[in-house]
């Protein structure tokens, strides 16, 4: 039995918060999450300003007929797809025209058929608000306009994702090295952008955020200077090669490095993007979503790898490329809608915060005060999820299983079964695992027991209750 595990997600992300503030306490800052709740580092509100405006319109109409919060976060999450798949498409339309329609093609069968790359494009993240500004860098590039490559990867750097720096570099010098670009020019038109990113952040985030501040710089001391990434967790320096690439790429990865041996073109786009992801393989804490922006250049050239073993499919040496690539084609479809079920039990916090606003009203005309333990708050709870008054809610952090007790909160949601003072009214499953199996089905999801909603003793209303239990 081979067991598949699934990382915790991280929802309940500032992006997403940010996005909530905006929209529903617009120029009242006083009452934005972020200056309860700032997080281990600022970050930049650049990203969901924009989102936000485009979202708005939508979101107003929502408001206007008294529709459930809950619907202001699929439309800020489309809004977020939308750009991001737009940039996606830029990048497309680069690819056709450089390298034909039949390329392009493959690249958009490859993308359909990987789970993680558009799973992340809704995903409000500075890694993906960085990806739709790399994906226009990379266009770009394919297109010729290097300079403005540049500056787009520049500002995404000293906006979004400090880190966007490892990949920056290595393009900037193979554009160096091929004299695509001068080097004085290139310094000028890269100082003008920086000049512009920092003066644009630091105006809006100082504002937001009242003092003084460059969001990147505090993440980049924090990171790489302080070195404190890895109390986040440390993985090996082959990580990304021998698991995130594999689980994200899926048919691309063997295409891949086929496509090195098949065409020389993919080496050109291909270096600097693994350049990229070996630079960063020697941070301690890795994820997926640091490296994500590197997809798409795996995808063109697996596309092009895959265009040249269509082309000569005929032929009886290329026949079996062929016969093992659609192959390929297949085992992704099959991952990507395993990741799909998978990724459906994934929010528990979310679906037990629903529940409980169905059965836990009461009678009595107090608050209902809620308290969110920090693992539901990473697992599925946004402050889109919240219902009005009389429902209050509480994040506060470090409150030891004795202390509760002696709060004055009405439920909790939190990963323990047991709390003393009060009683479990009902749990929550979510995604575990992956059991691989020799019997049908071959394929098993497993779900366990994740997040507890507990009731306070002291209440006689919600004890007689007729809660499920747990």
């Amino acid at each position: 039995m081979l067991q598949l595990q699934w990382l915790p997600n991280l929802a309940n992300s500032f992006t997403i918060t940010a996005m909530h503030d905006i929209l529903y306490h617009r120029h009242r800052l006083a009452e934005y999450d972020h200056l309860e709740f700032p997080g281990v580092v600022p970050r930049t509100f650049i990203g969901a300003l924009l989102v936000s405006l485009l979202a708005s319109p939508v979101v107003s109409v929502i408001n206007f007929l008294h529709l459930p919060k809950i619907y202001s976060l699929f439309i800020v999450r489309l809004a977020l797809g939308c750009l991001i798949l737009s940039t996606l498409r830029f990048f497309r339309l680069q690819i056709r025209s450089k390298f034909g329609l039949q390329v392009e093609a493959f690249f958009v069968i490859l993308t359909v058929l990987q789970f993680h790359l558009l799973f992340y494009c809704t995903r409000p993240l500075p890694n993906i608000l960085a990806l739709g500004l790399v994906n226009m860098a990379y266009g770009y590039w394919l297109k010729g306009s290097y300079y403005t490559a540049l500056q787009i990867l520049v500002f995404a750097t000293l906006v979004f994702r400090c880190d966007v720096l490892l990949l920056a570099c290595p393009i900037g010098l193979q554009l160096l090295l091929t004299r695509s670009v001068s080097l004085w020019k290139a310094i000028k038109c890269c100082i003008v952008a920086a000049i512009l990113s920092i003066g644009l952040t630091v105006m809006v985030d100082s504002l937001m955020w009242r003092r003084v501040l460059w969001p990147e710089f505090e993440v980049l001391w924090f990171n790489s200077v302080l070195d404190r990434s890895s109390e986040w967790g440390v993985s090996p320096f082959h990580w990304y090669f021998t698991s995130a690439l594999p689980r994200s790429l899926l048919a691309v990865y063997p295409l891949v490095m086929l496509g090195v041996l098949l065409d020389r073109r993919t080496l050109r786009y291909l270096v600097p993007t693994l350049s990229f992801v070996v630079l960063y393989s020697k941070l301690p804490h890795k994820e997926l979503r640091f490296i994500i922006s590197s997809l798409p250049v795996f995808n063109l050239a697996a596309a092009i790898s895959a265009s040249r073993i269509y082309n000569n499919r005929k032929k009886s040496f290329w026949k079996l490329f062929y016969i093992g690539m659609l192959g390929l084609f297949l085992i992704s479809l099959g991952c990507t809608i395993m990741f799909f079920m998978a990724s459906y039990h994934n929010y528990p916090s979310g679906y037990g915060l629903r529940k409980l606003h169905e059965m836990g009203h009461l009678n009595n005309t107090g608050d209902v005060r809620t308290h969110i333990d920090t693992y539901s708050a990473m697992n599925g709870i946004t402050r889109f999820c919240e219902s009005g008054l009389p429902w209050r809610y509480s994040k506060e952090e470090d409150i030891s299983l004795k202390d509760y007790r002696h709060r004055n909160f009405t439920y909790l949601l939190n990963e323990h079964s047991y709390i003393d003072g009060y009683q479990c009214l009902f749990v929550v499953d979510g995604f575990s695992r992956v059991n691989l199996r020799k019997s049908i089905p071959p394929v098993v999801l497993v779900n366990e027991p994740k997040v507890y909603v507990h009731g306070c003793m002291n209440n006689m209303e919600i004890l007689s209750r007729d809660f499920p239990g747990c």
